[in-house]
């Protein structure tokens, strides 16, 4: 993976997906991250202001549009992606050459996870400016969730090449850890930190997916070091929150877990934060918080549904991971495999006709998930146990074993099981 990355030595993305505050060599874009960074609410009242007695000033549409893109990251309230479809619909209107309209088209549609339409959005911004590294953000992150691996690998050295910075290192980082090359994606990940981006959320952010790298490698004092760092550069920031429960949760301690899970769901109650928060209530003996706490994440689901976004993997992995409707759950993980055939996509079907009994079928998606050499601990669990319904008990062994081996900390609910499995197959955990 680093040969087919050819990173100079000043350069050296479940999903990036414009997550790390993109930046452009284009002034009028610029404008509008150096506005954002002063402060997402004064940019949204202060281009709402204008808009209200210029109603045809673009570049106050564009900047608002933009603003209330970033505010969705910053709060979690997807009612604001219509708003942002209707800006920048408005805008394309009056010019179908407006790059910047362009461009935010493709990050609402990889926000939606409509990544045809997002891949579409970012070839005509390219088209457009072709000196634009965020228009081929939105091309590689839409190539990756589509399984055009080498594409995105491609997209992302232009990007590099273009214009090295927080966006284009994050990416790298997370191409090369699909790659299964997690100490490269650490070094990437690690200079998106140092480069620091246009909004404090942004910085924030990149840290969290440092310490995300870390978790998932099992390194939960390295991962608790770059999420208490993330909340102490963002006070209060939900995803840091959420970072420091998860180790908590991983070593047991439960009560503070759920404390920092709720801090994170009272600012942002993203479906994963409420998820894990039920899955801390599970794990702690608190089978009816759990209960509640699922419905909470299942109404959130359909809330950020009913703005456009497509859920299908995350509501199937949610239901088959929580034995809820499978039958639903499955007929989602196949419409996700149709429309996103990532390898994270594959994993989610495996897990889903597993859980629904089809034991063959899972089989040849757990192969297909783990095709590129990812070293994702739930993939090989989840292989691990499909094996061993399958009776291919030595197989079983040695992907379950790998699991835990990557991260003994996998999964609050599941990696008890991968332990009571292998001890059921006359194995070491």
């Amino acid at each position: 993976m680093r040969r087919s990355m050819r990173l100079a030595a000043v350069a050296l993305a479940t999903s990036v997906l414009a997550a790390c505050g993109n930046q452009t060599a284009t002034p009028g874009a610029g404008r509008v991250h150096h506005a954002i960074a002063q402060g997402t609410n004064d940019v949204i009242a202060k281009a709402q202001a204008k808009l209200k007695t210029q109603p045809d000033d673009w570049q106050a549409v564009d900047l608002l549009a933009g603003a209330y893109l970033q505010k969705v990251r910053e709060v979690g309230d997807p009612s604001y992606y219509p708003k942002v479809e209707a800006l920048l619909t408005r805008a394309l209107a009056h010019d179908a050459s407006d790059a910047e309209a362009t461009t935010l088209m493709g990050s609402l549609a990889l926000a939606r996870h409509q990544f045809t339409a997002a891949l579409d959005w970012g070839r005509k911004a390219h088209a457009l400016e072709p000196a634009s590294s965020r228009a081929l953000g939105v091309i590689g992150d839409a190539e990756i969730e589509l399984g055009r691996y080498p594409q995105a690998v491609a997209t992302f050295q232009q990007m590099i090449d273009l214009r090295p910075d927080l966006s284009s290192y994050a990416r790298v980082s997370y191409a090369r850890e699909l790659y299964g090359d997690v100490p490269g994606a650490m070094e990437a990940m690690q200079q998106a930190v140092e480069a620091g981006g246009p909004v404090p959320e942004n910085s924030a952010y990149t840290r969290v997916l440092l310490g995300n790298l870390y978790f998932n490698a099992g390194r939960t004092r390295e991962a608790d070091a770059q999420y208490r760092r993330a909340l102490f550069d963002d006070p209060g920031y939900p995803y840091a929150l959420a970072g420091i429960a998860r180790v908590e949760a991983a070593s047991g301690r439960y009560q503070p877990a759920v404390a920092h899970y709720r801090q994170a769901v009272d600012t942002y109650p993203l479906p994963d934060f409420v998820i894990a928060l039920g899955d801390a209530y599970a794990a702690a003996g608190d089978q009816r918080k759990a209960s509640d706490t699922y419905d909470l994440a299942a109404a959130e689901q359909q809330l950020y549904r009913a703005n456009g976004v497509d859920l299908d993997a995350e509501l199937a992995l949610f239901d088959a991971d929580h034995h809820r409707d499978l039958s639903t759950a499955l007929t989602a993980a196949r419409a996700a495999m149709a429309d996103r055939p990532s390898v994270r996509t594959a994993d989610i079907l495996a897990w889903t006709l597993f859980q629904a009994g089809d034991d063959q079928n899972a089989e040849a998606a757990a192969r297909q998930a783990l095709g590129l050499g990812t070293q994702d601990a739930t993939m090989f669990f989840h292989r691990g146990m499909i094996e061993a319904r399958l009776g291919q008990a030595a197989a079983a062994i040695a992907d379950l074993q790998q699991a835990l081996h990557i991260n003994p900390y996998f999964s609050l609910l599941w990696a008890p099981v991968a332990r009571q499995t292998l001890a059921s197959l006359g194995a070491n955990g």
